[in-house]
């Protein structure tokens, strides 16, 4: 069982009302645990809605003000620079997808609020990543500085090319022409993705993914990624953008249905799973049933869950125990594995820990 103060943050979330008991030591922990798993504004924003602002003291609201304005913008900088980005693009044929927290936003979903960025991310054809590339280029945004072995690995077996930086914004752009690796065990056909994106309003070249195809995708997001710091905020968007989307009747059985046939029933599998354990997300027990077959064995479940029941948490002391080193390396070594077939990740992962710790200038894979 996890101690109140391990617990504090997703207790929150889960039930708002919880702060109107909160001594000042539980105000103080839940900003860390809130600024470290990215979620200041976020929490203030779930406060807002049910009208407990009055009910932060004055000493910690600052931290969620200053949090909250600093994501409204974020927000604005976003749609200027979405807008930036398809001025960059018009001259090519095809529209560019949004995806993640950029897409969001434009697409004016619940999911957007209290969002902050990186990065912005979107989704081309393969074969026009150098058209792409070529015209962002042109337009100041230009490769961050990675080692060769970087350089070669993304453009040989990843799902996207090296990030590119603008020169005088640093603004940071993610091109991806697929949601994951040519090497991962899964395969969602990226042409599937694109026929069913829809267009963002006035603005012309500009598409987000369909509903069910944004949630696998955020899914398939954080139960492929190795390094996990913000983990729970991405289980908040799935978690808005489930609670939006379920307004639908059909929804849950057009997810699941899209899900298998996307390969990607397991990723949705978990993501419902943390997102009951950690939010307490409204999961019909009939989406879990379609899901059965996805389910993994008994003992490989058991595993997941010491696993993600730590790496989703905020990584925050207050929140660790001392087998959370030991769950973070191995989701790290999971999400490799996932994504690479053995005879690729054992000499990658020689490489980032024997070689990649003395190059300079060296941004991780």
């Amino acid at each position: 069982m996890k101690s109140r103060s391990r617990d504090l943050l997703s207790c929150t979330l889960r039930s708002p009302d919880s702060v109107t008991r909160f001594s000042m030591g539980e105000w103080d922990l839940l900003v860390r645990q809130a600024r470290s798993a990215g979620l200041l504004a976020r929490v203030r924003d779930v406060l807002a809605r049910h009208q407990l602002i009055e009910a932060i003291p004055a000493v910690a609201r600052w931290h969620f003000d200053a949090a909250a304005t600093l994501a409204a913008k974020q927000q604005l900088a976003v749609r200027w620079e979405v807008d930036k980005i398809r001025t960059a693009l018009k001259g090519l044929a095809f529209p560019f997808i949004l995806l993640k927290g950029s897409a969001y936003v434009m697409a004016n979903l619940p999911a957007a609020s209290g969002r902050l960025f990186n990065d912005i991310d979107i989704l081309v054809p393969r074969a026009q990543l150098g058209a792409v590339e070529a015209a962002l280029m042109l337009a100041g945004w230009h490769p961050t500085l990675l080692s060769d072995y970087d350089q070669r690995y993304y453009r040989r077996w990843m799902h996207e090319i090296p990030p590119l930086q603008h020169a005088v914004r640093a603004t940071v752009i993610d091109v991806h022409h697929a949601i994951l690796p040519d090497t991962a065990r899964y395969h969602p056909d990226s042409a599937t993705l694109r026929h069913r994106a829809v267009a963002v309003a006035d603005m012309p070249g500009v598409q987000v993914l369909a509903t069910e195809d944004r949630i696998l995708h955020s899914a398939t997001h954080v139960f492929h990624d190795g390094e996990l710091p913000h983990g729970l905020r991405d289980l908040t968007d799935l978690d808005l953008l489930l609670r939006d989307a379920a307004a639908n009747p059909d929804f849950w059985l057009r997810l699941t249905t899209r899900a298998n046939e996307l390969q990607l029933g397991r990723s949705l599998f978990y993501a419902l799973r943390y997102l009951r354990y950690f939010l307490d997300t409204p999961i019909p027990d009939s989406a879990m049933a379609a899901l059965k077959r996805d389910k993994p064995n008994r003992l490989t479940l058991a595993l997941m869950d010491r696993i993600f029941t730590r790496v989703l948490a905020p990584d925050h002391a207050s929140c660790a125990d001392r087998f959370t080193p030991a769950a973070r390396l191995a989701a790290f070594v999971r999400a490799h594995w996932l994504r690479m077939p053995v005879h690729l990740l054992i000499p990658h992962l020689l490489h980032k820990a024997f070689v990649s710790p003395y190059q300079r200038n060296e941004k991780p894979a």
